[in-house]
């Protein structure tokens, strides 16, 4: 049985960035997951690196807002009730993190995690020789409706204090810099300095293809069960073979809780499942990506064409992909840019969201040989690199370079 440095698990962006890192720093590592790397959630995604993306999807204004939000038919947000009655506790929990206070310290945190993700980002990106993959052109939002504006004006402040470069438009600069546009605009926003990627899976399985250049090892079969003891890790496939390591890093997404022996299963781990098309052939329509604020999505040019990403449904992991929310985006197309023709790949993806809306990084409460890298919602392509250099530092026995303490799993132990 051979033994690792490091088994990773998961080979979306965030694991594939952990056993490159782990790789660089000179670590044996075996990466295991039954789908081709960057084939899950990171492949379907809005493409953007929102390093703005401080403030959370938790906000003192949803209790108060949440019905409207699920009775609407125009609605970016769907809930399953009856798996919402079988699963309360992540609901319970998001709502007691909605309280102001609850808000400010989840901003901080997440602004300090984001203002070290380009850094590790750049990295990986040289590396594995993508710069062909990335655009440095911004990011615009859009807001249709005064209403909706003023709403996010205190959002637009925090992101200000946590140091995001951003520039308030008018609606006439907003269709300057985009005239494709037809939807309505009532103000506009731009993240000065954000970037894109043209194809995001393609850029994991370069970092891929690196990881084995450089020696790493690669098993196509998902890990089902962890024994962690003083001395390592054993560790079994679903094929029932066995390795063997000195650390195990946990970043199958939001899979992540059906590995049995991690310590997971304690975690309120939900699941935001986000739906994303593509209009092939117009990917020329805009130059940047364009988020509509009030629907809940993004616009992005990219390599297949125009992607349209976003929505919000609660629901299982199992459940069948909602032809609604397919149906959703593709209204929400017309409005913005008119007729497009009609819209490929529908694409149905599992945002691994925890109730505070940070994701855990740190050693597993259950044994200091697990590390949890997972939970990254809405930002994990973002995010990737950095939790996979942290990762990395922490299997080395280093400090990571900034405080994660905000991060710890053991902030759900009670």
């Amino acid at each position: 049985m051979q033994n690792f440095d490091l088994i990773v698990a998961g080979a979306g962006i965030v694991g594939m960035s952990t056993a490159l890192w782990a790789r660089k720093d000179g670590m044996r590592v075996l990466l295991c997951d039954g789908n081709l790397p960057g084939s899950g959630t990171t492949s379907g995604s809005a493409c953007t690196i929102a390093t703005y993306a401080s403030v959370p999807i938790n906000s003192p204004s949803i209790p108060a807002s949440l019905p409207r939000l699920l009775t609407r038919s125009d609605s970016p947000l769907s809930f399953d009730w009856k798996y919402g009655l079988r699963n309360p506790r992540w609901m319970l929990s998001f709502l007691s993190h909605c309280r102001a206070s609850k808000v400010r310290h989840i901003s901080s945190q997440l602004g300090l995690l984001l203002s070290h993700a380009n850094s590790s980002l750049d990295e990986m990106i040289s590396e594995c020789s993508a710069d062909d993959l990335i655009v440095d052109n911004d990011c615009m939002y859009i807001w249709s409706t005064e209403a909706g504006f003023d709403a996010a004006l205190g959002g637009i402040a925090t992101q200000r204090a946590n140091g995001v470069a951003l520039e308030l438009l008018t609606a006439d600069e907003a269709r300057d810099l985009e005239p494709s546009l037809k939807g309505k605009i009532h103000k506009g926003l731009k993240f000065k300095g954000a970037r894109h990627v043209l194809n995001p899976q393609e850029l994991v399985i370069r970092m891929h293809r690196r990881f084995l250049e450089l020696g790493g090892k690669w098993i196509q079969d998902n890990v089902r069960t962890v024994v962690p003891d003083k001395a390592g890790v054993t560790v079994a496939l679903e094929n029932d073979d066995t390795v063997s390591g000195d650390y195990f890093a946990l970043a199958a997404g939001a899979f992540s809780t059906r590995i049995r022996g991690t310590g997971a299963e304690y975690l309120p781990l939900g699941v935001e499942r986000g739906y994303s098309i593509v209009y092939p052939g117009h990917g020329a329509i805009t130059s940047r990506p364009v988020g509509w604020a009030e629907a809940g999505l993004y616009a992005t040019p990219m390599a297949q064409g125009l992607r349209f990403a976003g929505t919000v449904e609660i629901a299982s992991l199992d459940a069948p992909s909602n032809p609604r929310n397919i149906d959703y985006l593709h209204k929400r197309s017309l409005e913005m840019f008119g007729p497009l023709g009609a819209p490929e790949k529908p694409w149905l993806g599992y945002r691994p969201t925890l109730p505070d809306s940070l994701p855990v990084i740190g050693p597993s409460p259950k044994s200091e040989r697990v590390i949890f890298a997972f939970g990254h919602q809405h930002v994990g392509l973002t995010l990737g690199p950095v939790t996979g250099r942290v990762v990395s530092e922490l299997v080395r026995g280093k400090l990571p370079h900034f405080d994660i303490s905000g991060l710890t799993p053991r902030r759900f132990w009670s």
